[in-house]
């Protein structure tokens, strides 16, 4: 069965809100594009006949205002929503829980809920918590309760992410801003200590981990802390206390996030194992027509059963999906 972690979808109540008269709103934050609202991310009856014509047998369903927010009521009714289009389409839809991560006893609570009452099976996050990225120590309570859960963490990249140079102009921080900051998340989760203090916590890192395979020979370079003189610097020359690719390899990364474009696959597959891809689409967004899904499916068909079966599938089973 081919299996998409990556397809999103906002409650009715709320893309309304936002779109007024309007068929489509983009959304600023600080004066930087940062989501698009559109009635598609609400049809989730459009999103089964793409994923039909596509052959795509389930999908984990992602929301973009419950990642984003620190608002438990907001991600409450979502968890609820996505229930109930499970009930609707019981063998294709699957929601993931959404909370606020740094939201308390209450939140975890809810969580809780939405794993052993509704039956989800993973918890969707953003890359950046409420200014806090995934290194921090105050997600570690939601770490441990996720692992304690056996249940998967997808991250998705914050939407409003934080400037670092200049995202001020050709819509930056939305093209190659995400990316940049799940390349650093990535990092964090090594070099934080998050994969070391958490062994059991499955995390899907989206857009090929911002594309972190090209840059890959860079990083791992850089974890030399001897040769580049940060040694003993509490901030600059930490690392975990395996090589930087034992805890790589423990990251699954979709393949989400370049419009279904074959090319960002194979270089990711440059570096990083078929076994730690998993199949993504990030419709109705990137990819927003039946067509482009059932194009980009044929197109990783094309890399063989040992490689385009694990992403579209085999990879899956691991992750108890």
């Amino acid at each position: 069965m081919i299996i998409d972690f990556h397809i999103h979808y906002a409650p009715e109540k709320l893309v309304r809100a936002r779109l007024g008269d309007e068929p489509f709103k983009l959304v600023y934050s600080n004066g930087i594009p940062s989501y698009s609202f559109h009635p598609r991310l609400y049809q989730l009856e459009k999103h089964v006949e793409a994923m039909e014509l596509a052959g795509v047998g389930r999908a984990y369903i992602s929301s973009a205002p419950g990642i984003e927010g620190g608002n438990l009521e907001i991600g409450r009714m979502i968890n609820d929503d996505l229930a109930a289009w499970e009930k609707r389409f019981p063998s294709m839809i699957k929601g993931l829980a959404h909370i606020p991560p740094l939201g308390g006893p209450a939140a975890f609570d809810e969580l809780k809920r939405a794993i052993t009452g509704l039956g989800f099976a993973g918890v969707a996050m953003a890359s950046i918590v409420e200014g806090r990225e995934l290194d921090s120590e105050e997600l570690f309570p939601f770490y441990e309760l996720v692992e304690g859960l056996g249940i998967f963490l997808f991250i998705h990249p914050c939407l409003a992410v934080p400037a670092v140079g200049s995202f001020d102009d050709f819509d930056l921080a939305r093209a190659v801003g995400r990316e940049f900051n799940l390349v650093m998340g990535t990092i964090r989760l090594i070099n934080g200590g998050v994969l070391e203090r958490f062994p059991g916590l499955k995390i899907i890192m989206s857009h090929l981990g911002g594309g972190i395979a090209a840059l890959l020979g860079r990083v791992r370079n850089y974890q030399n802390r001897e040769f580049w003189g940060t040694a003993g610097d509490p901030r600059h020359g930490k690392n975990p206390p395996k090589p930087f690719d034992y805890y790589l390899d423990r990251i699954y990364f979709d393949t989400g996030g370049f419009f279904g474009h074959l090319n960002a696959v194979r270089t990711a597959l440059l570096e990083l194992k078929p076994s730690r891809l998993v199949f993504g689409t990030d419709y109705p967004q990137e990819i927003r027509s039946a067509e482009a899904m059932k194009g980009f499916v044929d197109g990783l068909k094309t890399l063989g059963p040992d490689i385009g079966g694990a992403i579209l599938s085999g990879t899956a089973s691991a992750l108890n999906a």
